[in-house]
């Protein structure tokens, strides 16, 4: 396993504060996640104390509401503090940006009294979140989910099963779309449900190639009872609510692909630097170095992707486009940087003696993640040229 201390990256930050946060997560990473993320993933450990520390910390809900203790930070900082947690251990950068999508609903849709009801907990109370759209039937076509929701009086019974649920079993409040009028998207309600609700139970956490140490798992819901109070938004807005968090959430893994790409790219070049073949650094060699500039050149490229993509959101300009554009590039940069990543080290890239393998086995699943790669062009096609013919 490498111990090398990463290589800072230069950021152009829009206030000093910023800049002091952004150094608060590197140390963070550096003390705390870096150093045993090879064995606890190794080993599938979730590392629920971290999320207690980051929590803490004031990292849980960075781009939300001072008045209900978030972080009141704009997403191009958020981002990059994603990007940050992810170098040093993607189950670490990418549970914080589910678990900010999780509060998405609620911060974005709730009435004032649900917000003063929940999210300083959800935000800073050591709360740890999970989102739950997707079933096993129903993955890229969300809009035919078949969890019920049916009134009983004033509550609500959530009947159905949801699928790769991130901290699935370990979350303590779930945000959970369910059908509650007809078919399509317009049937579709958002409910804030409690982790421990009666009636909740979590399968075993799936067997993945990477990410061992995030619990990916299916729910089942058997009446759970939700009072009508935890509705989120409108009978039938849910659809919508689960859209907008998805855009801002795509955000999120086009962050966290950058930083695992950085990883890799920093130890490639650490190793590049040592390994001597013919009596000289192999980094002396014009094909790896151009391998390197290359690989280099694409971070910088996907970094300048998703902060501008950031910049539009937090200007309140539509931004959705350029999300999935962030998210698609990001993400197969990612996948491509870490696969040349294992190839400048050779065999030794082939082996869990350096995390290169690791990166790229955790960069296949941003491309799969919160919208295939496949469901990102869809998306940029029809800002494009409009949507298909019927």
């Amino acid at each position: 396993m490498s111990d090398r201390t990463p290589r800072p990256v230069e950021r152009q930050l829009p206030t000093e504060e910023a800049e002091d946060l952004l150094a608060l997560v590197r140390d963070i990473a550096q003390r705390e996640i870096r150093p045993t993320a090879a064995e606890e993933e190794d080993a599938g450990r979730f590392p629920r104390e971290l999320f207690t520390l980051l929590s803490a910390s004031g990292l849980l809900g960075l781009p939300y509401g001072s008045e209900y203790g978030g972080g009141e930070q704009p997403y191009e900082v958020y981002l990059q503090v994603l990007e940050e947690l992810a170098a040093a251990r993607l189950t670490v950068g990418l549970g914080v940006s589910v678990h900010t999508l999780a509060c998405h609903a609620l911060a974005g849709y709730g009435t004032k009294e649900q917000a003063a009801d929940h999210l300083p907990a959800m935000l800073g109370g050591g709360l740890l979140g999970a989102y739950c759209l997707s079933e096993p039937a129903s993955g890229s076509d969300a809009a035919s989910l078949r969890t019920k929701a049916e009134r009983d009086g004033d509550d609500w019974l959530i009947t159905g099963t949801k699928a790769w649920i991130t901290h699935g079993g370990v979350a303590d409040f779930l945000t959970v779309l369910a059908r509650t009028g007809a078919e399509g998207a317009r049937g579709i309600t958002a409910f804030l449900v409690p982790g421990d609700a009666p009636g909740l139970t979590a399968a075993p956490p799936e067997r993945k190639m990477g990410m061992k140490g995030s619990p990916t798992a299916q729910l089942h819901f058997d009446g759970v009872r939700v009072p009508d109070s935890r509705r989120i938004g409108e009978e039938g807005q849910g659809f919508a609510v689960a859209l907008s968090a998805l855009d801002s959430g795509r955000l999120g893994i086009a962050a966290c692909a950058v930083g695992v790409a950085g990883a890799a790219l920093d130890e490639a070049v650490s190793y590049a630097r040592e390994r001597r073949q013919f009596g000289r650094p192999v980094a002396d060699f014009q094909g790896l170095r151009f391998l390197l500039a290359d690989m280099a050149t694409q971070i910088e490229a996907g970094r300048a992707l998703y902060l501008a993509a950031a910049r539009l959101r937090d200007a309140g300009r539509p931004f959705s486009e350029q999300a999935a554009m962030a998210k698609l590039f990001c993400t197969d940069m990612a996948m491509r940087v870490t696969v040349d990543a294992v190839q400048v080290l050779g065999g030794y890239g082939y082996t869990m003696d350096f995390p290169v393998e690791r990166y790229m086995r955790e960069a296949k699943v941003l491309q799969i993640v919160e919208g295939t790669n496949q469901i990102q062009r869809l998306v940029i096609a029809r800002h494009l040229a409009g949507p298909e013919s019927r």
